[in-house]
């Protein structure tokens, strides 16, 4: 039988390829359509009744874009949608958090330190949320539907304040951070799907049956779009976050997600403010390289590192029983622990790579599958052979987690 390891790691590839792909179109469309609708020139006359117009120059052509405020006397019969870019990157993004969190909760949502939780639970606290980030935004906005955009974005920063700091109670570090992102990107996607695209659909039937259409359906579709265009950014921050361990594994990373929401803010207030010509707000410069100093500082403040807990149970209990452990064991802290460690031992190095610390067999049986293909399958790790693991050794690891897969599975 072919090593369902390596198949499942092919899997969560094909699907974070897919996640990227869909994202990039949609953040790509999105950033676009928002510089565009800015920049429009709404102070001409144009015969075709348009709200506004803008010349671009592209691969070598020249492009003439026209806006209408609410829509053109007739229904075009090439009309393009733009939403499946939207969905496929909720989606495959969805699909991720079941192929990493759900079915490895026990190694990467749920952390005995942070919440003693089962597995149900944790996925369930996870599903129930990211429901109740679309519930609570969308309720913000109809409750400050006639105030100041800017209350709104504010009342919806207090909001991912406390979920910041919920998500950094309930699960592990890496966890946490990136459902954050989920929780945005929900708010972001479901924008779309229940606002914008039923909003476009109302316009669109009342053309196709000679009505005039409400321009309250284009403010409301615009208005979602461009919380989407603020909130993009932090979003990206923390889908990334989990590659580095002084985003998620610091007891400060709530304020370091937080922060991030409003870098996203000073960011995109500097592009869009370019684009709809009202100026260089360089501030935006400095505010934005004052909070990622204040993020840097907030990462490296010392803390005293939690008590790995005692027991193992579940999957990484069948590593740490099966024949070959103290073996692989031995290899893994001789050969990888000064720099998995709380205190890398290696020149220069000065916290463990994506936070996988490696000295206890506690610690190397949770982190059996990583080392598996790591170190087993691939001479990924250690970088350049460095630490001069030999073959025996990577062959010895080979058997010990086969054979854990098959006892494992005999069971």
């Amino acid at each position: 039988m072919y090593d369902f390891a390596v198949i499942w790691e092919w899997v969560e590839f094909a699907v974070r390829w897919t996640h990227v792909i869909t994202a990039i179109a949609w953040i790509g469309s999105s950033f676009y359509f928002i510089a565009l609708d800015l920049g429009l020139h709404r102070d001409r006359n144009l015969a075709s009744g348009a709200d506004g117009e803008e010349w671009q120059v592209h691969g070598g052509g020249f492009y003439h874009i026209q806006k209408y405020l609410v829509a053109p006397a007739a229904m075009p019969s090439d009309l393009i949608w733009f939403k499946w870019e939207s969905y496929m990157t909720w989606l495959s993004g969805f699909t991720m958090l079941v192929l990493v969190y759900y079915l490895g909760a026990e190694f990467y949502l749920v952390d005995p330190n942070v919440m003693e939780l089962q597995t149900w639970q944790a996925i369930a606290i996870s599903m129930a949320s990211l429901a109740f980030g679309w519930i609570a935004y969308n309720t913000l906005c109809k409750v400050f539907v006639n105030a100041n955009q800017t209350v709104l974005m504010v009342a919806l920063f207090g909001v991912l304040v406390g979920m910041s700091l919920f998500y950094t109670h309930v699960f592990s570090g890496r966890a946490a951070l990136l459902h954050l992102g989920a929780f945005t990107a929900t708010i972001m996607s479901a924008n779309v799907f229940f606002i914008i695209m039923p909003n476009q659909r109302i316009v669109v039937a009342d053309l196709q049956a000679g009505r005039k259409p409400d321009p309250k359906y284009g403010k409301i579709a615009k208005q979602r779009s461009t919380h989407n265009n603020y909130l993009t950014l932090p979003v990206l921050f923390l889908m990334l976050s989990n590659h580095y361990p002084l985003a998620f594994a610091t007891p400060y990373n709530w304020a370091i997600a937080s922060l991030v929401f409003l870098m996203g803010v000073t960011i995109r207030h500097w592009f869009n403010t370019r684009h709809a010509r009202k100026g260089a707000p360089y501030w935006t410069w400095a505010a934005t390289a004052i909070l990622m100093l204040l993020i840097a500082w907030l990462s490296s403040i010392r803390h005293e590192p939690v008590e790995e807990q005692a027991a193992l149970k579940d999957q990484a209990l069948v590593y740490a029983s099966a024949p070959g452990f103290e073996d692989v064991t031995s290899i893994v802290m001789g050969r990888c622990s000064m720099c998995h460690a709380e205190e890398p031992a290696w020149e220069g190095l000065h916290w463990a790579p994506k936070g996988v610390k490696l000295e206890t067999p506690e610690q190397i049986a949770h982190e059996a599958r990583r080392i598996y293909v790591q170190a087993g399958l691939t001479h990924a790790m250690p970088p350049a052979n460095l630490s001069y693991i030999e073959p025996q050794e990577r062959q010895a690891i080979v058997r010990w987690f086969e054979g854990a897969a098959a006892s494992g599975t005999d069971s």
